[in-house]
C-alpha cells in the first residue's frame, strides 16, 4: 500500500532471479541466454535495491554460462544495481561462472562450489562393431571433419587436439573467476584443477564470501519489510500440459548425469 500513499517511500524490493538446472542451448536447455534474457532484463526493469541469484546448478555450456553471466553484470553496472549470489545445493562449473556474475557469492555449508575446469567425455565403439559384422562408411572433404568418430580408434592427433580446445575454455573460465574473485581467491593452486568442496571450505579459499542464506541476508541488509520480487524462465505450455514426454524424460536423464558427478 506504501507506493500508492504519496510522499511515503515504498518498502526495498530485491529481485530474486532463479538460475536453477543444467545448463545448455536448444529446445531442451533450461537455463540458456535466449530463455533468461528477457527474465534478466525485466528483473533490473524493476528498479530493485538488489538482485539476487538463486543459484542451483552443476553446470553445463560455457558459451552460454558466459553469455547470460555478462548479460547480468552489464545490466548491474548499467543500473548500479548490487547483486548477490546465493548457492543451494550447487554452483559447479557453469553453474560456479553464473554465480561470478555477482559482487558477492554465499552458501549453505553443505553446498557443494567449484569445479572450475572442463569436461569433454563421449563413447567408443570400434571393437563392438568390429564383433558384430558392421562396417562404418565415412566420406569427408577434410582429413580432420570425422575427428573423434565414436565408431573409428581414438586418433592420437585427434585427442591432442581436443584437449587444446578444452584447455583455451578452462582459461577462459579461470580469467572470468579471476576478474569476479580478484585478491579474495585462496592463492591455491586446487582452485582451478575441477576440485570442487563443501561451503565452509569453499569460503576458505575464497570462492564464497560466507555461509549465508537468501532470505534472512537480505533481511539484514534492507530492513524487515524488504520485499522479492521472483523471476525465473517459465514452461512453455506443451511442457506444462505434459507433451513432449521424450523430450522430458531426456531432459531428466541429462539432469541426472550432470548431478551425479557431485553425489547429488
Amino acid at each position: 500500500m506504501k507506493r500508492f500513499i504519496p510522499f511515503m517511500k515504498p518498502d526495498p524490493m530485491v529481485a530474486v532471479i532463479r538460475l536453477h538446472g543444467t545448463i545448455s542451448t536448444g529446445a531442451r536447455g533450461q537455463l540458456s541466454d535466449h530463455s533468461l534474457g528477457p527474465v534478466i532484463e525485466r528483473a533490473f526493469k524493476r528498479k530493485p535495491a538488489a538482485v539476487a541469484l538463486s543459484v542451483n546448478s552443476p553446470g553445463g555450456s560455457p558459451v552460454q554460462s558466459s553469455l547470460i553471466a555478462a548479460r547480468i553484470r552489464r545490466l548491474a553496472d548499467e543500473n548500479e544495481v548490487p547483486v548477490y549470489a546465493f548457492v543451494e545445493d550447487a554452483a559447479a562449473s557453469g553453474g560456479y561462472w553464473l554465480a561470478c556474475a555477482a559482487d558477492e557469492i554465499y552458501a549453505d555449508r553443505s553446498s557443494i562450489v567449484g569445479s572450475i575446469g572442463v569436461i569433454m567425455a563421449s563413447f567408443g565403439f570400434a571393437d563392438f562393431i568390429g564383433k558384430h559384422g558392421i562396417e562404418r562408411r565415412v566420406y569427408t572433404s577434410g582429413e580432420s571433419k570425422s575427428q573423434l568418430d565414436p565408431f573409428r580408434p581414438e586418433n592420437p592427433e585427434d585427442v591432442a587436439r581436443i584437449k587444446a580446445l578444452g584447455g583455451q575454455i578452462h582459461e577462459a573460465f579461470i580469467d572470468h573467476v579471476k576478474a569476479s574473485r580478484g585478491v579474495r581467491l585462496a592463492d591455491e593452486p586446487a582452485v582451478f584443477s575441477g576440485e570442487f568442496w563443501a561451503g565452509e571450505r569453499a569460503r576458505e579459499l575464497g570462492l564464497v564470501d560466507g555461509i549465508e542464506h537468501l532470505v534472512p541476508f537480505m533481511k539484514t541488509k534492507f530492513g524487515k519489510d524488504v520485499k522479492f520480487s521472483v523471476f525465473g524462465p517459465k514452461k512453455s505450455l506443451f511442457k506444462r500440459f505434459g507433451a513432449q514426454v521424450a523430450s522430458e524424460t531426456l531432459d531428466v536423464l541429462d539432469d541426472r548425469l550432470a548431478w551425479s558427478r557431485f553425489g547429488l
